[in-house]
């Protein structure tokens, strides 16, 4: 089973053109977001949804608890408008490196290493599902940090865990301070000033409780390429440029013709690659190897597994409780906000912001919402799972 291609990740049409990401893109990138400003989303309820993820990952033999957190997952994903670590990206990348290929094992178990260190845990995932080794970990990282200020989970030989931005967010939303980060399935991106991919899209997320301040936890959360490998097939497919110093062709030149790209480069240029080495060198602490081997043809005496890493911290911990005219520590945040977005900066959005204003668009809708490209590749997924297909004719279109 294959599922067609992603569709960009944010449902515009709930912004105006000021809080579009787009302002924030090099003009190719930006155009091709601005396009799908009218796309029409129909609305699933999370519910069915929910059912035909957690029946999909059941029929690769995931256990309840295993399917229920990754539909959980992609839930949470869908609902916060992004839509290139959906379920329809999760089934795929199982399908590319997991189950399937001995990269994911359903049912395994986590062992729980032994060290001095009480606040920081390291596990061997034994390939778990990313998705519930992940759930668990921040957990447990917020178990530590409650009880010691700050807590980390390390994670070795697991499986990718998708939108590292969903669990900050949901720590964040608990009240803590949330950093992940999660070595890539391949080597896809070429270091600064080289030729061949040995790095990974490599995400960084952050989550910081800031629900009392402005409403919604930020949250930064990127890969550290400029697109991503799946936003490549995508313009392909469509017939669209890449931006410029995105992507290099087989030969090591830079290209905008997304049939012609080979590889991909970092944002940012050596500050991109920088984040992206971070990602690397944790794994490697962490117990991850060679990165060009992870996920690709066994190897003997390797180990092709990626890597993550988890740390809470309680806000608490970080305060010297003395605050200027008298402020608390929350009302102190609030303040600091105000300033980066006063001044005339009234325009300017915070990192979460887009997701937040998804998620109210969501639950307005009282649903997900999936476009008429995403519900065929849903049906895909459940005609494999031998579920009865979404009948898009039949759903409510979203406002």
């Amino acid at each position: 089973m294959f599922i067609r291609g992603f569709n960009p990740r944010f449902p515009f049409p709930l912004f105006p053109f000021s809080f579009s990401k787009g302002i924030f893109l090099v003009s190719a990138e930006a155009g091709f977001y601005f396009a799908r400003l009218m796309e029409t989303f129909r609305i699933v309820p999370e519910a069915r949804h929910n059912a035909l993820v957690e029946a999909a990952y059941a029929k690769r033999g995931y256990n309840a608890a295993e399917a229920c957190a990754a539909a959980k997952m992609a839930a949470m994903a869908t609902r916060h408008g992004n839509r290139t670590h959906n379920a329809i990206k999760a089934l795929h990348l199982d399908h590319l490196f997991g189950s399937g290929k001995g990269g994911c094992v359903p049912n395994a178990q986590i062992e729980k290493i032994p060290n001095r260190f009480p606040a920081a845990e390291v596990w061997d995932a034994h390939k778990k599902l990313g998705q519930a080794v992940a759930l668990e970990a921040v957990d447990t990282a917020i178990a530590l940090a409650e009880k010691y200020g700050s807590g980390t989970v390390s994670v070795d030989n697991a499986f990718h865990y998708l939108w590292g931005g969903g669990y900050v967010m949901d720590a964040a939303k608990r009240g803590y301070i949330a950093y992940t980060c999660c070595t890539a399935a391949l080597a896809e991106v070429v270091p600064f000033g080289g030729k061949f991919p040995t790095l990974g899209t490599n995400p960084h997320s952050w989550g910081l409780p800031t629900t009392a301040a402005v409403g919604f936890p930020v949250v930064v959360d990127w890969a550290t390429s400029v697109v991503a490998m799946g936003r490549v097939q995508q313009l392909a497919r469509e017939g669209s440029p890449l931006p410029p110093n995105a992507a290099v062709d087989k030969d090591g030149q830079p290209t905008t013709d997304p049939a012609a790209a080979a590889a991909l480069l970092t944002f940012g240029a050596h500050k991109g690659y920088g984040l992206s080495l971070i990602n690397e060198l944790y794994a490697a602490f962490i117990g991850g190897s060679t990165p060009t081997l992870r996920c690709r043809a066994p190897a003997a005496d390797e180990k092709q597994t990626p890597a993550f890493f988890f740390q809470v911290i309680h806000p608490d911990a970080l305060s010297a409780g003395r605050f200027a005219a008298q402020r608390s520590q929350a009302d102190n945040v609030k303040r600091v906000l105000e300033d980066i977005l006063g001044h005339g900066n009234d325009k300017c959005i915070l990192p979460g912001q887009i997701e937040a204003r998804a998620a109210e668009r969501s639950e307005k809708n009282g649903g997900l919402l999936f476009s008429d490209a995403e519900i065929a590749a849903l049906n895909e997924i459940a005609a494999e799972a031998g579920t009865p297909a979404i009948d898009a004719a039949e759903l409510k279109t979203a406002v």
